[in-house]
């Protein structure tokens, strides 16, 4: 076994393999560029090397530096992680030359897998089912609307080199796949310098399932069931579970064997991932192999209950797999969440910054150890205080949950959510709060559709609707109480001027266009039960306890016999007195007032936020890479702006009206803050 291995990579990955090399005790070694250099992979790992500059291009997929790393530091093995250097046969290779341990695949399986064009037709070869479609590069766009038309439309046009949703267009049309064939190419050329493009028939209500596979050195190839990874947006993964809600036993075991099928046929040793695409009838077909360890191996490894990291190391060291294909168990349901630094009301647009509060819920169940009770897991490579850098992808954890059946796993995750704390940057928790209450997410009708479908114009809070809103004011009304309670106790007071209860509020939900919710409460405290108290609102009652003490966002309780995670924090908003309200993904601004503030409070008259139409403003931080337009230009709705760079995409800003530039007023290279003005129009 290795005594010491070098991670080339960084974020939650880092973190997450750290944890195990530990347990087994084995030294690791970081690796950080100029803008990790106090990530919190640096601080746990035993030792650390600096091997560039921010940018990746500069540090991380540098192979150079990542085997001088090796070699200063006496690393015998390299775990690349995911993304990076992970599937690049020529890194895995260069690590064999140098006598290194690559802990992944060897180079050969990596290069059969990693072309699309030639991992279809092993997959023929070796009896997986494949998309019908024409695997050879395609020349023309013309050509292409032949194949397209003998295929049948709806048809796929992919690049071969394609990943992470770039080069890739569904045709519905001869006209469609003229303009797909051109646009993947391009795209293709520019992102991967290969612009080679196929086709294939595309599969109707189709479904994401992938099959987890593990080899050894010895031959020896299992799977440990299946992934559901259908709900995607703009075909990135959002939430992954295991099992699937979809497949019946003998789709699993008829996936399973041909994902074995396929992962012998080019000798695989490590952990591996066989994609389908699995339609309506439950007919799959294969997609493509991921030749590393996937960002969502933990659901897996919750209902198997076995630690993929530290397997795909013990393979690494020669050993071979400790459990047999029977050996396999499949106990609960696991769900991910992954929590992304995007703000999902400004279009999923990124958000860096410094993490001015960094809460997860609490653990119940820890990497790498299966002893625990079934519950909440977070990986994550952030702390409290540390700063989401611009330079690389925009995840801040992955929440996983463990439970005892899908129902069970949902409820949890919920709550996991709710109890989730994050300021400082925005994150898409309400968003993933919305798709575990919608009810075909619910019932496990959805397929990779799913995102676009419900939520194709973009996610607004009405989107989120609780099952209970006057809950939210009740809750307001009870903290409120309770605070006013502790400001009562404090000495010092000036005689027949304390701080007095009070039992009749009226909380005021406040709105943006100023028409606010009024709602007369009663809070009445139950003299036998410390922290419990009946809020009476609009007819209803609502007995609310808690132990949370003041100040915290955080607060666990239960309402009428039921336990719920909401957060509720003073001053977060425009308000400085008004509390804020977050429950279940929905979110209210309020003021608790006495009745005669309430009646004084609808006298004040309404401030409309100022008119900022004539102003072009950074919707997020990042850097200015493009000003497309001069001072005294007549510009066009529509017409493209800027372009600001944040988190490894290019965001362009276009034009929303017509109008004149009177004024550019930030530069091209200019980092950008968030509602920085960047034009300003006549």
């Amino acid at each position: 076994m290795f005594t010491k291995i070098l991670i080339a990579n960084r974020g939650e990955i880092a973190c997450r393999v750290i944890a195990t090399a530990r347990k087994m005790g084995i030294a690791t070694v970081a690796v950080y560029s100029d803008a990790d250099k106090d990530a919190r992979h640096v601080k746990l790992a035993d030792e650390a090397v600096r091997i560039g500059a921010a940018p990746s291009r500069e540090s991380y997929l540098l192979a150079d530096r990542i085997i001088d790393a090796c070699r200063q530091t006496g690393a015998q093995a390299i775990h690349p992680g995911y993304g990076f250097l992970s599937e690049n046969e020529a890194f895995a290779q260069r690590c064999e030359d140098e006598g290194i341990a690559f802990i992944g695949p060897r180079a050969h399986s990596i290069a059969a897998m990693g072309d699309k064009i030639a991992s279809k037709k092993l997959a023929n070869e070796a009896k997986v089912n494949t998309i019908p479609g024409w695997n050879d590069a395609i020349a023309s766009a013309e050509a292409a609307v032949e194949i397209a038309r003998d295929i049948g439309y709806p048809v796929m046009i992919k690049a071969s080199a394609g990943g992470g949703g770039k080069g890739l267009r569904v045709a519905y049309d001869d006209k469609e796949a003229l303009e797909g064939f051109t646009a993947c190419q391009n795209e293709a050329r520019n992102s991967f310098g290969d612009d080679r493009i196929f086709i294939e028939k595309f599969v109707q209500q189709p479904r994401h399932i992938e099959i987890q596979i593990l080899g050894d050195s010895q031959g020896n190839v299992i799977y440990l069931n299946e992934r559901e990874c259908s709900i995607q947006r703009r075909h990135q993964k959002v939430i992954e579970e295991a099992p699937s809600p979809f497949i019946s036993d003998a789709t699993r075991k008829a996936m399973g064997e041909q994902a074995v099928a396929l992962a012998r046929a080019v000798k695989y040793q490590s952990a591996g991932t066989v994609e389908f695409v699995v339609g309506k009838d439950q007919d799959f077909y294969f997609l493509e192999m991921n030749t590393r360890l996937q960002v969502e191996h933990p659901v897996t490894e919750c209902i198997t209950g076995l630690d993929l990291v530290e397997l795909m190391i013990r393979v690494a060291a020669g050993e071979p797999l400790p459990i047999a294909q029977a050996d396999v168990r499949r106990d609960g349901w696991a769900i991910e969440c992954r929590i992304n630094a995007e703000d999902p009301f400004r279009n999923f647009l990124p958000s860096t910054g410094r993490l001015v509060r960094f809460q997860p819920p609490e653990e119940s169940m820890f990497q790498a150890d299966t002893e625990k009770k079934l519950g909440v897991r977070v990986d994550t490579g952030v702390y409290e205080g540390g700063e989401i850098p611009m330079y690389y992808d925009s995840m801040i954890a992955k929440l996983i949950v463990h439970g005892t059946d899908r129902e069970d796993a949902i409820h949890k995750m919920r709550a996991a959510l709710g109890g989730f704390v994050i300021r400082g940057i925005s994150s898409n928790i309400p968003f993933q709060a919305a798709l575990l209450a919608h009810p075909d997410f619910v019932s496990g009708r959805f397929n990779t559709g799913f995102i676009a479908e419900h939520y194709g114009q973009g996610f607004h809070a009405e989107d989120v609707p609780h099952d209970d809103p006057l809950f939210l004011v009740a809750l307001a009304a009870y903290m409120h109480r309770r605070y006013r309670a502790r400001a009562r106790g404090i000495s010092g007071q000036l005689a027949g001027h304390e701080v007095k209860v009070g039992e009749q509020f009226v909380v005021v939900a406040l709105h943006a266009d100023g028409e606010h919710a009024h709602h007369a409460v009663s809070v009445t405290d139950f003299q036998d039960l410390s922290g419990s108290s009946l809020v009476h609102v609009e007819g209803r009652d609502y007995q609310i306890s808690s132990a949370a003490t003041l100040g915290q966002i955080r607060v666990q309780g239960q309402c009428n016999g039921v336990g719920f995670t909401a957060q509720v924090e003073r001053g977060a908003g425009k308000n400085p007195l008004a509390l804020r309200i977050a429950h279940n993904g929905t979110q209210i601004e309020a003021l608790v007032l006495s009745p005669l503030g309430a009646r004084l409070h609808r006298l004040m008259p309404f401030k409309a936020p100022p008119d900022l139409s004539r102003f072009l403003l950074s919707p997020m931080p990042g850097l200015l890479v493009d000003i497309a337009v001069q001072p005294g230009q007549k510009v066009q709705a529509g017409e493209k702006l800027a372009v600001i760079e944040a988190m490894k995409m290019e965001n362009i800003l276009f034009a929303t009206q017509d109008g004149v530039v009177s004024k550019v007023v930030a530069g091209k290279g200019e980092s950008l803050s968030v509602d920085q003005v960047i034009l300003e129009f006549q």
